[in-house]
This record gives C-alpha cells, sequence and structure tokens, in this order.
C-alpha cells in the first residue's frame, strides 16, 4: 500500500510537471479574464468560484476534528488558519466579483473541485489521524509563521478590493495602480503564495508544504499569463513592472 508521504511526494511531482506544462506552453486556464467557451458547457462566475473553493473549506476541517489524533496548539491554529483563507474565499470573494454576466467552463470548476478535495483531504488527513505534536505556540517557526502568513492575506485581500473596486462602473479591465500593484502585476497572487508558505513553516508538515508548493507552481505560470495580457492590452502598461516578485519575475 502507499504510503501517506509517497502520496504527497507524487502529488509534489505532479504540481511541479504542471508548472513545466503551462509555463513551457504558455497554456492559460480559461477562465477570468481568460475565460473562453471553447472549453464546452458554462456556468455562472459566482457560483463556479464558490463551488470550485467549497471541498477545501469543508474537507480539512472536517477530516481534522472528526479523526483521533489529539489536537494540539498548533493543530488548532491551523485548521483556524484553513477556515479563515477558505471561509473568505467560498462564502466572501465569489459574491464581491463585479462579473455579473462573466461565465466560466464547468470543466474549470470541476478540475478545481479535484485540486481543492486533494489538498484539502491530505492536510486535514495528517492533522485528523497523524499530528501528535504538542508543541508550544511561543516557538520561533510558529510566530514567524503567523507573521507570514497575515502578510500574504493582507496582501492577497487588499489586491482583490482593489480589483474588484476597479470594476465597480462596469468599465471593464483597467490598468491597477498604488500598492504592491506599482511592482507586480498580480500582487493578489504573491499574497496567497506568502500565506501558504507562513502555513507550511507553522506546521512543518509535509501536506502543508506539498499546498505551499503546489500554491506557486499553479500561481506562476496564471501570473504570467496576466503580465502578458496586460501587455497586450494596454500599450502604456508599465514596462518595468514585474509579474509575480518584485524586481524579480
Amino acid at each position: 500500500m502507499i504510503s501517506f508521504n509517497t502520496i504527497n511526494y507524487i502529488w509534489i511531482f505532479v504540481a511541479i510537471s504542471t508548472f513545466i506544462i503551462l509555463i513551457s506552453f504558455n497554456i492559460k486556464a480559461p477562465y477570468g479574464r481568460h475565460s473562453s467557451n471553447k472549453w464546452g458547457k458554462m456556468i455562472s462566475n459566482k457560483w463556479g468560484w464558490f463551488f470550485m473553493e467549497l471541498p477545501a473549506f469543508l474537507l480539512m476541517p472536517v477530516i481534522s476534528i472528526t479523526g483521533p489524533s489529539e489536537k494540539n496548539y498548533i493543530s488548532i491554529v491551523l485548521i483556524f488558519l484553513w477556515i479563515l483563507h477558505y471561509g473568505n474565499r467560498t462564502l466572501i470573494f465569489p459574491f464581491k466579483l463585479k462579473t455579473n454576466q462573466k461565465k466560466m467552463p464547468l470543466v474549470i470548476v470541476l478540475s478545481a473541485v479535484f485540486f481543492n478535495g486533494i489538498n484539502g483531504i491530505l492536510n486535514g488527513y495528517y492533522i485528523g489521524y497523524l499530528s501528535n505534536e504538542n508543541e508550544s505556540l511561543l516557538t520561533i517557526h510558529v510566530i514567524l509563521g503567523l507573521v507570514i502568513f497575515f502578510t500574504g492575506m493582507y496582501i492577497n485581500k487588499s489586491s482583490d478590493k482593489k480589483l474588484i473596486s476597479l470594476r465597480e462602473n462596469n468599465e471593464g479591465y483597467q490598468i491597477p495602480k498604488g500598492q504592491l500593484f506599482n511592482f507586480i502585476s498580480c500582487p493578489n497572487h504573491f499574497g496567497e503564495i506568502i500565506e501558504w508558505i507562513g502555513f507550511a513553516i507553522i506546521g512543518l508538515n509535509l501536506p502543508a508544504l506539498t499546498f505551499a508548493i503546489w500554491t506557486f507552481c499553479n500561481l506562476a505560470p496564471r501570473s504570467n499569463n496576466h503580465q502578458k495580457w496586460y501587455k497586450e492590452k494596454f500599450k502604456e502598461y508599465p514596462k518595468k513592472r514585474k509579474a509575480l516578485i518584485p524586481f524579480l519575475w
């Protein structure tokens, strides 16, 4: 029988392979500004986001809480942070979107359901069935991880808020400016990557690290595609602005 760690290593291999394929062949996931009806049946953008994020929101906490492992302070913090992030992504963010007419392919929603389901199960299973640490919260890695996580969450949420505000008057896409948008095209993606790096530092476990790697491998190519899209759509787009990482990429 395949061990739990082996499953995580396979999932990491899939993440890195996906990253290489998406970057090498410039593949765009057809939702959001890259939406396309060539991928089959379409559904509402808002409800697409809701159903995409729902498995992660439910599975990780349920499996963690119902599992037999004794819940220590770090486990409780990890469950709380997960619910905090996915509660926003599932119940709040989709219904703030100013894209009432936009749709996304059902195949993308189903792919994301699978992706989020796997990540929710892996992290939930570790906490609910394998975790046995009884470490204090007042340790360097927990404090550092919390600072990194909430820094990333602030960047992610404030950037999403900025993007949503630009479309309040139904004027279509515009060049975002201010804050980290002055340096990178996708600070919302940058913030989310930072969040899950912080989460991995707090937990110091393989599933959390696996998810942080997956987050980068998923969002980095998308940020790259956003950067190219902005440059094609707006001739005046800032030439020195990077895609994802300030001053680097």
